[in-house]
């Protein structure tokens, strides 16, 4: 593919953003790149938006913020990002109009070159939604000209405390102006970014343009490989293999990002040619989970000691939620679902070893998937069920079996209070 440099982040801007996550992490399988379709065990849709609301409203504060500044992002871009509904707004038909106007001498907007030629929008949901693994697409009308550079992407949410591009990038759609029917698909780590980054073309058949209607951008993402495809044609997959002696990076929550760039060291400046305001118009933007239900290897009451059910406390999915022993009621709380990758689900959330600790007496909660070994078990033929990051056994406090009693990791002992039951 052709050389182009990422889009890094400005840290100092974001780094409050990336310390609040909302993490939903999935695992699903894909078939190669010879598959006519990018295929996984794709499940319930855990994030969208559709963009419904009335014309010339801002996009919804509850899912994106919006970047401001003109800092050329390390890609020597000419725009000011703003965030005024003039360069993002919904259409009052269920789109979102990202635009890029001319912004005139007397803008007073700073860029890092001077002053500023052109105002577009960056928007992410750093703050609002971030997952591991899954299937992510959204429906796009690019634009067209010379220097323009329409792109829909995800960036690790550790960029704050390990920095681009340790955290890693998923570019699922990115085009350059002077390609109108080619798009390009991308990531980025320790060893394989900017123009080394990992990735393909696609180009659409018979000369068309993507700027001539909509087209659906996805990427499937599971532990082993990344699979890009346009409207449902898989055209590239990468798996760990790939990235050959360096890290494989792709292994935590992301976040999305959408954006119209002008100009810089991939696609050129705009010229005479390139007409303005341009349009990235965007139907909807999705997230799907791994469907669990395909990988189910047990699931129903986990009985331990005294008969006794884990249940979630007061049945709540919030984030950090004790588990407990209670009395058996057969209530969704006490419903819990063993998946082949390794999860034990309840109210759509994991079984977790707080703040993934290994030391006997950690407790154990109820917290949003993330894919982390905290979230890791192994049930045994001896009715174990093993966290395996730490190597110790799910355990009923003080081997009580009275409504109440915390559950915790502790060393394996063969104990009545670490035995359990599943169905």
């Amino acid at each position: 593919m052709a050389a182009h440099r990422a889009r890094s982040l400005k840290l100092g801007s974001l780094a409050l953003l990336l310390s609040v996550g909302l993490i939903s992490a999935i695992v699903m399988s894909l078939t190669g790149p010879s598959a006519s379709r990018a295929h996984a065990a794709v499940g319930a849709q855990t994030w969208s938006d559709e963009f419904d609301g009335a014309a010339g409203s801002k996009p919804d504060a509850s899912k994106w913020t919006l970047e401001t500044g003109g800092s050329g992002n390390g890609n020597n871009e000419l725009e000011y990002y703003t965030n005024s509904t003039d360069n993002a707004s919904l259409d009052g038909n269920g789109h979102l109009v990202i635009t890029a106007r001319q912004a005139g001498s007397s803008s007073g907007l700073s860029c890092w070159y001077g002053a500023c030629k052109y105002t577009s929008a960056r928007l992410n949901t750093a703050q609002s939604f971030t997952q591991a693994y899954g299937r992510f697409e959204a429906r796009i009308k690019i634009p067209r000209g010379k220097g323009m550079w329409p792109a829909f992407w995800m960036l690790g949410n550790d960029i704050g405390s390990v920095g681009w591009p340790n955290n890693g990038e998923i570019d699922v759609m990115e085009n350059v102006g002077s390609e109108p029917g080619t798009v390009h698909g991308t990531i980025h780590g320790p060893g394989y970014s900017g123009s080394g980054g990992l990735g393909a073309g696609y180009t659409l058949p018979g000369g068309a343009a993507f700027a001539d209607d909509f087209h659906t951008f996805a990427v499937e993402w599971s532990p082993t490989a990344i699979t890009w495809s346009v409207d449902g044609t898989a055209y590239e997959t990468r798996t760990p293999a790939d990235a050959g002696s360096n890290k494989w990076v792709f292994d935590h929550p992301f976040f999305v990002i959408l954006n119209l760039a002008v100009g810089g060291g991939w696609p050129g400046d705009p010229d005479a040619s390139t007409s303005f305001p341009q349009t990235m118009t965007v139907d909807y933007v999705r997230a799907s989970a791994w469907n669990t239900d395909s990988a189910t290897t047990k699931s129903g009451a986990i009985k331990g000691i005294g008969g006794m059910c884990a249940d979630v406390a007061g049945a709540s999915d919030a984030d950090g939620t004790a588990v407990q022993l209670h009395t058996c009621t057969g209530a969704a709380a006490q419903q819990w679902t063993l998946g082949s990758d390794g999860t034990i689900r309840a109210l759509g959330k994991c079984l977790d070893v707080n703040g993934g600790s290994t030391a006997d007496g950690a407790v154990v909660q109820l917290y949003t998937c993330n894919g982390t070994g905290a979230q890791k078990w192994a049930y045994s033929s001896a009715n174990d069920l093993v966290n395996t990051a730490a190597d110790k056994c799910l355990d009923a406090t003080g081997s009580s079996s009275a409504d109440g009693t915390k559950l915790q990791i502790w060393s394996c002992s063969g104990g009545a209070n670490q035995k359990w039951t599943i169905g």
